[in-house]
């Protein structure tokens, strides 16, 4: 077997991990490159791989950073099925009709930009055809089930409690009597997180492909330290009247803000102020979430069973037309603006930022990992002049960080996930991690385990298993 990386490989975006044995080439994830305009744009049209010579795609979650470029295999000719657990289908469905909308009007906006300057038209990397015409071929499987893949591979899925539907991917490889398997860990998730279950203990493996997007610390208690911070946030925004807003992934996180804001009303903590929730698909992602009950803690469901709808009340509103989006921009405070896309690279959060970033009254509120060269980078690096549409635009805002409100494993989950799988596996290749976190999390890997080869690749490189 061969395995080789085009994407994630010491970087967090763009997962895409591609397994070869005789008569069978099978992809795990086809994420989307999301950073700088100019490598986005290479990585995203030129996958590193001929899409027609691949059988199957085995998908560990919706993220767009893991799933988004699927519809550039179809426009490739790719025919295979894309095998993903039931909850993902549908997720995954309504991410990549929202990635195909945005790449076409953002193109459209700064192609009217553009071509006042005299510059080339931009294409997006695929279109709402493309995203219809992959979503065909999904398969949903349910967790634990053993799936043929193709007549020598068999899969199977394992939550990991990272979003709804995520899951670690068991892939087992037949042979002359013989078999070999590889476990990718896709994201893993946190123990003790709102809505999900906590993730199970991994399957056996000879080979792991392991995440470490933080591979080199620890996340901050999500406790009292928190909830004093969001006291101080609501309290702010009162006295000044003014903006608290937060770019969120639709998916996951700006449900998770849902539940745990409710809570903080419900416990007295914090006092209602109107919460616009300014994403169609955060709209439809929720929608999903309450189609798969089957996920949720014990928690969660009995919020569901007993009380309605987890994700309502009377002083939430989702906004879905672009007009009232508009006139949230006029609108004065307070109130919160919970907005994607979560690391400010594109969607309805960069128009919000365009138009109060210059009002040191408001507040940026960074909920979720920004990965090197976005935005919401350099928002959090404290930069005082940010690009928004291409434009260096003064930032007065303040910008707030909260870091303990992670989906992802830290250091010490993903050294306890490797310790778990019995007997150890052979070799272990981390990824979907800055360099330096990958790297510090392979040196605790080999520590704890000295006779494991664990490897750190590079993008592009290929290794026989």
């Amino acid at each position: 077997m061969k395995l080789s990386f085009h994407g994630a490989a010491r970087s967090v975006t763009g997962s895409r991990h591609l397994l070869e044995m005789p008569g069978n080439r099978i992809l795990l994830d086809c994420g989307l490159f999301q950073g700088q305009r100019q490598e986005a744009d290479r990585q995203n049209r030129f996958l590193g791989f001929d899409p027609r010579s691949i059988q199957a795609v085995l998908l560990s979650h919706a993220h767009i950073d893991h799933s988004g470029a699927l519809p550039v295999l179809g426009k490739h000719q790719f025919r295979g099925n894309v095998h993903m657990t039931r909850a993902t289908v549908d997720l995954a469905a309504v991410m990549l009709e929202d990635s195909a909308r945005l790449q076409e009007n953002d193109c459209a906006y700064l192609n009217k930009k553009e071509n006042r300057r005299g510059k080339r038209c931009l294409q997006p990397f695929y279109e709402s055809r493309d995203a219809r015409a992959i979503i065909r071929r999904f398969v949903g499987a349910r967790y634990g089930d053993t799936i043929k893949v193709t007549p020598r591979v068999t899969a199977s899925f394992h939550d990991v409690g990272h979003i709804l539907g995520s899951a670690a991917i068991r892939l087992k490889y037949s042979a002359r009597g013989n078999s070999t398997t590889v476990l990718f860990s896709g994201d893993l998730g946190r123990s003790q997180m709102p809505i999900l279950r906590d993730p199970t203990p991994p399957p056996s493996c000879d080979v792991l492909i392991i995440e470490s997007t933080y591979g080199d610390r620890l996340h901050e208690e999500a406790g009292e330290a928190l909830t004093q911070k969001a006291q101080q946030l609501v309290a702010h925004a009162k006295e000044h009247k003014s903006k608290i807003i937060v770019p969120a992934f639709a998916l996951g996180r700006t449900q998770d803000l849902v539940m745990r804001i409710k809570r903080l009303v419900a416990e007295g903590r914090i006092d209602p102020l109107p919460i616009y929730i300014d994403s169609p698909l955060a709209s439809k992602v929720t929608d999903v979430f309450r189609k798969h009950p089957e996920c949720y803690d014990e928690e969660t469901f009995r919020t569901f069973t007993s009380e309605g709808d987890p994700f309502a009340a009377r002083y939430i509103r989702y906004v879905s037309s672009p007009e009232e989006s508009k006139r949230l921009n006029e609108m004065k405070g307070p109130c919160v603006i919970i907005a994607s896309s979560g690391m400010c690279e594109g969607g309805r959060v960069v128009h919000h930022l365009k138009h109060g970033i210059q009002d040191e009254a408001n507040i940026i509120a960074i909920v979720g990992f920004q990965a090197e060269h976005t935005l919401g980078r350099r928002l959090v690096e404290g930069w005082d002049v940010v690009p928004i549409f291409g434009i260096p635009t003064p930032r007065r805002a303040q910008v707030v960080v909260f870091n303990g409100l992670s989906a992802h494993a830290d250091r010490n989950d993903l050294l306890a996930y490797v310790r778990a799988i019995s007997p150890a596996p052979q070799q272990v290749f981390v990824v979907h991690g800055e360099e330096k976190q990958a790297l510090s999390l392979g040196a605790a890997i080999q520590t704890e385990h000295p006779g494991m080869a664990v490897v750190v690749p590079a993008k592009d490189s290929i290794y026989e298993i």
